[in-house]
């Protein structure tokens, strides 16, 4: 699949940046997308390390020896296995114009803190996620299975959960050991089984700890892991200057609907229609959907809460803009109290209701009541 955007988005960073970091969990297709780029530019000089291949691992062993002999672009796949290269990269992007590097990494926390200390001013970043809806991908299937290319792509749903479960197996057992966290997989899976049945629902560090015998601390740790590689997305709440109780623990989502079912135990479409979770997985995906859609950063996305009283499933404020949505899982949605409460006081430009059907309406002022896939269809 073509992923026209995220080149787009490489070249803009290299326009401005010596240094373009593509970060994303493991097999979203980084790789992937670092070839696609190579063969639309044909760059003339390209060097290629993936840091998985021990031979490439074996002649970087002095780094700074290799790569200052080096120029053109400098690919590095899965960089956060040497973090000492990240001062070195920035000593050698200063010393040429014509060097630039195209770094690839999974761990986006560690990335993030070890490289904003060395290449400040110098590195621009591109979060790449799974498959997404505004990319083409067919609304059901991308729901069912999630969006991690081998998943998606697979021919049947049976080899897609097979997929699945093998990679939350890699995923506990090699992948966090690699990133230096010392922590027993059977624990790790424990935590995420059960944050899985969390889902759309307020983080509580105390209950989730309190079921499973950890301290407070270790359940907050447990979840910075999950939300540092991508698994899970922390919604921070939005907290309006009113005279009324408002929500501050965050919501998690699962950030990929075929992870969070494979947690479920859900097989295909027709257990996932007769699970307790249907609801919540559908806010999940919806929700995730419009956020890759509008190319909202973290720190855009908010939920808004007033105990009792009123809530909003989705606040992005981006380019001056405050943007509702609220994701229902009904074949006739309707704007309801609440939403009308959210819309006058939090002052939304628009806010609009999310649902599975395929109709678009305006519903008075400057709320409309939108399918998904015509949604983003409407915001391309």
């Amino acid at each position: 699949m073509e992923r026209p955007y995220f080149i787009q988005k490489i070249d803009s960073v290299f326009r401005t940046h010596g240094v373009a970091a593509i970060l994303g969990p493991r097999q979203c297709g980084k790789t992937t997308l670092a070839k696609m780029y190579l063969e639309v530019h044909q760059e003339t000089s390209v060097h290629y390390f993936d840091l998985e291949d021990p031979s490439d691992l074996a002649i970087l062993e002095n780094p700074k020896t290799v790569l200052e002999s080096l120029r053109g672009l400098i690919v590095i796949d899965e960089i956060q296995r040497i973090p000492e290269l990240f001062s070195i990269i920035r000593v050698l992007v200063d010393q040429h114009v014509d060097r630039r590097f195209l770094i690839l990494g999974s761990a986006s926390r560690e990335l993030i803190r070890q490289s904003s200390q060395s290449l400040a001013g110098r590195i621009g970043y591109i979060e790449l996620s799974p498959f997404s809806l505004f990319e083409g991908c067919d609304q059901r299937q991308l729901w069912v299975r999630g969006g991690f290319p081998p998943s998606y792509l697979a021919k049947t749903i049976d080899d897609s959960l097979f997929w699945r479960k093998e990679y939350i197996k890699t995923f506990l057992e090699q992948d966090i050991p690699n990133l230096g966290l010392r922590i027993p997989p059977q624990t790790l899976r424990r935590f995420w089984m059960m944050l899985a049945h969390y889902h759309g629902q307020t983080f509580n560090a105390s209950e989730i700890g309190g079921s499973l015998g950890f301290a407070d601390t270790t359940v907050r740790h447990y979840l910075d892991i999950l939300t540092g590689t991508f698994m899970v997305r922390s919604l921070q709440p939005w907290i309006e200057d009113i005279k009324k109780r408002q929500k501050k623990r965050p919501k998690i989502y699962f950030r990929d609907s075929g992870i969070l079912h494979t947690l479920l135990g859900v097989t295909d479409e027709h257990s996932l229609l007769h699970n307790p979770k249907l609801g919540a997985s559908w806010e999940g995906f919806a929700l995730e959907a419009i956020i890759q859609k509008y190319h909202a950063d973290t720190e855009e996305c908010f939920f808004w809460s007033v105990h009792g009283r009123a809530e909003l499933d989705l606040l992005i404020v981006k380019n001056g803009r405050r943007l509702g949505f609220e994701c229902k899982y009904s074949d006739s949605p309707s704007v309801t109290k609440s939403m009308q409460m959210a819309a006058e006081v939090l002052q939304l430009d628009q806010l609009i209701v999310i649902y599975p059907g395929d109709k678009r309406y305006a519903v008075g002022g400057n709320m409309l009541i939108s399918g998904l896939e015509r949604e983003i269809t409407a915001m391309i």
